[in-house]
């Protein structure tokens, strides 16, 4: 590839663990020859003690100008919390900590999050439920949520002790009578913000996702019985966009009745779309039943600018270990989401086959894929560390290369 055409990948490695799964998803990058040049940004908690910014303005110019992002891991910690581990000449400044990648979705515009909840065959950790005949089943799982990544009351308008102003237009409406008497220092306010354009963006972005990949089924994970107004300003569209896809069954479940039977059948369940914090909690839901966090990837697109993340933490306890323990999977899998957002779909699925492959035959596990239920903090001997499993994977993709037999 001419080198003035080369895509350029911004690399955030972030904090904690972050640095690490973000090295084996390059090293699984190159094994399948996908052609980039990989630019470092800075994200994360040194940069808010050091600079009291944890997304540096330079960052974002550099996300804008390169398109496409990889990230590793952030740490978020309470305002109070984070304004006292700023270092001494940035105290008392009046700066006030907010999620880095919170902050990137929104500067950005990535209105849209992308999910996928998939189930390795041999996974020692997939959902297992019993039969009605007796003994127990590993039901396949497939379903991708759909998260309006920017509204919702992740947008951040709230406060604590409201200006004036604030509160006489909360005064104003009939419900908010029983606060009226609630003293301004000991009152906080969020707020549910939806508009119709970004409801519709993401429903049209999961309908054309479920028409693409041969879903039956997109299901509507809100609570518009309760939250009327917002919840409902999604349901609505979600129905009024379903209707120009007749093949495609679209249904509305609250989302904690959805909490309580992705216990019982999960794999009924195609794409689902929610708002913001629904969205968030149904996710981790589902991949808590495919594995974990370690097992989950996931995109914010938008309309010039994408990210890909592991949706799990920066699990700082494990980054201080001598050789990385971590389970990579969740990373690698978001670049093999980046691939498929670039049309590379060929490399993104030797990727997929070789850690299905890797799974299945079960002679590399980290230490989560280790763990005995009830003993969350114990770690076995034999885990392997995090550059042993992203070597397997490596070495499984060139085992798979051109056959099907394992995705």
């Amino acid at each position: 590839m001419n080198n003035l055409l080369r895509r350029k990948v911004v690399l955030m490695p972030g904090d904690g663990i972050g640095g690490a799964v973000l090295k084996e998803t390059v090293k699984v990058l190159r094994a399948v020859k996908f052609e980039c040049d990989y630019i470092h940004a800075d994200i994360g908690w040194e940069f808010w003690r050091t600079e009291g910014n944890p997304l540096p303005d330079r960052t974002l110019d550099t996300l804008r100008e390169n398109k496409l992002s990889l990230f590793g891991a952030i740490t978020s910690k309470p305002k109070w919390e984070a304004a006292e581990e700023l270092v001494p000449r940035l105290k008392n400044k009046g700066l006030v900590y907010y999620s880095p990648i919170v902050g990137a979705r929104q500067s950005l515009q990535l209105s849209e999050c992308i999910r996928p909840c998939l189930s390795f065959e041999g996974n020692p950790l997939n959902f297992v439920r019993q039969k009605s005949g007796g003994g127990f089943e590993e039901p396949p799982i497939n379903t991708v949520i759909f998260r309006q990544n920017t509204e919702g009351l992740y947008a951040g308008v709230e406060w604590t002790n409201p200006p004036r102003n604030v509160r006489q237009a909360f005064e104003s409406h009939p419900k908010f009578g029983i606060f009226k008497d609630v003293k301004g220092e000991e009152l906080a306010i969020s707020t549910r913000i939806f508009t119709q354009e970004r409801c519709n963006s993401i429903c049209r972005a999961a309908f054309e996702y479920a028409k693409k990949h041969g879903y039956k089924r997109v299901t509507i994970a809100e609570k518009p019985n309760v939250i009327r107004e917002t919840s409902g300003m999604l349901e609505k569209t979600a129905y009024r966009i379903g209707k120009e896809y007749p093949d495609i069954w679209v249904d509305s479940n609250n989302i904690d009745a959805i909490c309580m039977w992705l216990t019982k059948n999960p794999e009924s369940y195609g794409v689902i779309i929610a708002g913001n914090m629904f969205g968030d909690i149904i996710s981790d839901a589902f991949a808590g039943l495919v594995g974990g966090l370690g097992f989950a990837c996931s995109a914010n697109i938008g309309s010039e600018v994408a990210i890909f993340e592991p949706t799990h933490g920066s699990a700082p306890k494990y980054a201080s270990y001598k050789t990385s323990i971590v389970n990579p999977i969740a990373c690698i899998l978001s670049g093999a989401m980046m691939l498929d957002h670039v049309g590379e779909t060929h490399k993104a699925d030797l990727i997929r086959k070789g850690i299905a492959k890797v799974i299945k035959e079960g002679k590399y596990r980290t230490y989560d894929l280790l763990k005995v239920k009830g003993q969350q903090n114990v770690i076995y001997n034999g885990a392997v560390s995090t550059e042993d499993m992203g070597s397997a994977i490596v070495e499984a993709i060139g085992d798979v290369e051109g056959s099907s037999k394992y995705y």
